[in-house]
């Protein structure tokens, strides 16, 4: 495995979450949502949730997230839903990143199901 770049090593899964999230933000991504899980999830630390405008758009986000986050010698441990474009998942391991579909995320309703999680407040500039 590579090692992380020499000025990523010292972030904490707070800065990679923030780093997803604004790569999102640039990718025109709705209703983004970032949930820190780290005291009722022993999985991971943060979800970045966030909704597509269509099956394109989600995946037009999920790859715009790997290579970002690829960049930084980040891979996801786990991508599932990239060609379906509904709901991917993206494991960064200390943060998770879910891209809707908006009607797919009203079903699942990730927010509710982690109501106690407290959200995250993202700098959009």
């Amino acid at each position: 495995m590579k090692k992380l770049k020499k000025e990523l090593q010292d972030k904490s899964s707070l800065e990679l979450a923030t780093i997803c999230a604004r790569a999102a933000i640039n990718t025109k991504a709705e209703d983004l949502v970032v949930l820190d899980v780290r005291e009722l999830s022993s999985f991971t630390d943060y979800f970045v949730i966030m909704s597509g405008r269509s099956s394109r758009h989600v995946q037009g986000l999920a790859e715009v997230m790997e290579a970002e986050m690829r960049s930084k010698r980040i891979s996801a441990t786990k991508a599932e839903g990239i060609q379906e474009g509904m709901w991917v998942l993206l494991d960064f391991a200390d943060v998770v990143v879910h891209i809707f579909y908006h009607e797919q995320r009203s079903f699942y309703d990730l927010e509710g199901l982690w109501h106690d999680a407290p959200r995250v407040e993202i700098d959009e500039s």
